[in-house]
């Protein structure tokens, strides 16, 4: 076994058997780190809440760790540019263990100030967890890129589903230790983004995007002096940037209207007298729907292509909004129906942008392209984190459902215009 990046064997006979480690570790660290995304996103809002006194701003601590994930996207993407996949996540995975014990701090300070800067350091885990995705596609063949994609992407949901059941113990433990009850999920959060960084920078050898650069530049003097030349420029093709704008807009908006609905469903239940293990119930079935469907998403990319499923995501999301609005407040099954279509919704579209993105991007760019599409990912996840609060305490839940149901229909047009324009 391998422990450096040099030693691995050169050719492309390489590839096959890096990539199975490369997933194997890969899914290691997503299970860890999912624990860790979920456990906060169902608590966050409902801290902000009590420490406020008020549901106007309970969409900030959404928006405060999605910013934080754009900011983190851009360094983590940058690492991993300059240094390879391993140190850029692992990096950002021990960053959003720093913001985590943050919070801590932050509740039994009862400072809303430290808890507001905090949730935006910790917005870092949520950006290493999507920026591992990409690692898992480096090596991979351009036919399973999606589906390499979605083996990443399902690792999630274990941690994921059990992250938010977990928020009622979590509390439990939080209390005999001091602690405010909400900010039991942190506890959870901090350690388990802290094992995930720890597995990524002891195992992830042989580096994904290191090795797939060598086998590029390997296979590129193998190959005839036209066709090296036409593949060694870093500039994006013309012909590649519809697919590039395609698969940046159908992730931003997923990522705008999830967010949005996502996180001011917690706080209606809550305001409709359901307890938080009611909530953390929906938002463990909303994960395990971000996430869990990716094997077959991954293969509905690969075989019917991915802007099939582009349009298909937008659908998903508008039948998720209608669903939301029209669910009795009292009714936790529909609102968890609702946010299962919204976690599939998302997963569709994360799945196919994440392989138009990957497809039109070549190695040499590829890292720090990704990071600054996940820039634009997580700012419209902020702007839909801080713009929820305020439509639900203006116009109410419902609207704020449908809305962003309808949002998610503008992926057609862009479609239609990409295929004019090849």
């Amino acid at each position: 076994m391998t422990t450096t990046d040099s030693a691995t064997p050169t050719g492309t006979s390489a590839r096959p058997e890096a990539q199975r480690r490369v997933l194997t570790v890969l899914v290691t660290s997503q299970i860890l780190s999912g624990a860790g995304l979920a456990a906060g996103v169902t608590v966050g809002a409902l801290l902000a809440q009590d420490m406020l006194g008020s549901t106007d701003l309970a969409g900030l601590p959404s928006a405060l760790f999605t910013a934080g994930s754009a900011l983190a996207a851009v360094a983590v993407g940058r690492i991993s540019q300059i240094r390879g996949r391993r140190p850029g996540l692992a990096m950002g995975y021990l960053t959003g263990a720093v913001g985590s014990a943050g919070v801590i701090a932050a509740a039994v300070a009862d400072n809303p100030v430290l808890l507001f800067i905090a949730l935006f350091v910790y917005g870092a885990g949520t950006a290493t967890n999507l920026q591992a995705r990409y690692a898992g596609a480096d090596l991979a063949v351009p036919a399973h890129r999606a589906r390499a994609v979605s083996t990443v992407l399902v690792a999630t949901t274990l941690g994921g589903v059990v992250g938010p059941n977990l928020a009622a113990p979590t509390g439990t433990l939080a209390g005999t230790l001091g602690i405010p009850t909400l900010a039991g999920p942190f506890l959870l959060s901090g350690t388990a983004y802290a094992l995930a960084a720890l597995v990524l920078a002891v195992w992830l050898r042989p580096d994904p995007l290191l090795l797939a650069r060598r086998l590029d530049r390997e296979q590129r003097t193998e190959a005839p002096p036209a066709e090296a030349a036409a593949d060694a420029g870093p500039d994006l093709a013309p012909a590649r940037r519809p697919r590039l704008m395609l698969g940046a807009l159908t992730m931003i908006l997923t990522q705008l209207v999830m967010v949005a609905i996502m996180t001011m469903t917690p706080v209606h239940m809550h305001d409709h007298g359901h307890g938080t293990a009611a909530s953390g119930l929906v938002i463990a079935i909303h994960v395990g729907a971000m996430y869990l469907p990716s094997p077959l998403t991954g293969w509905l990319v690969d075989r019917y292509g991915r802007t099939v499923i582009a349009v298909a995501s937008g659908l998903t999301l508008l039948a998720a909004g209608i669903t939301a609005a029209v669910a009795p407040a009292e009714s936790v099954g529909l609102l968890a129906l609702a946010l299962a279509l919204l976690g599939l919704g998302w997963n569709l579209g994360l799945v196919s942008g994440t392989a138009m993105i990957t497809d039109a991007v070549p190695l040499a760019t590829r890292a720090k392209t990704q990071g600054l599409v996940d820039v634009s990912i997580a700012i419209a996840g902020a702007t839909g984190g801080l713009s929820s609060g305020l439509v639900v305490a203006a116009a109410g839940y419902p609207v704020l459902a449908l809305t962003g149901g309808v949002l998610a229909l503008a992926v057609l047009p862009a479609v239609a215009a990409t295929a004019s324009s090849r």
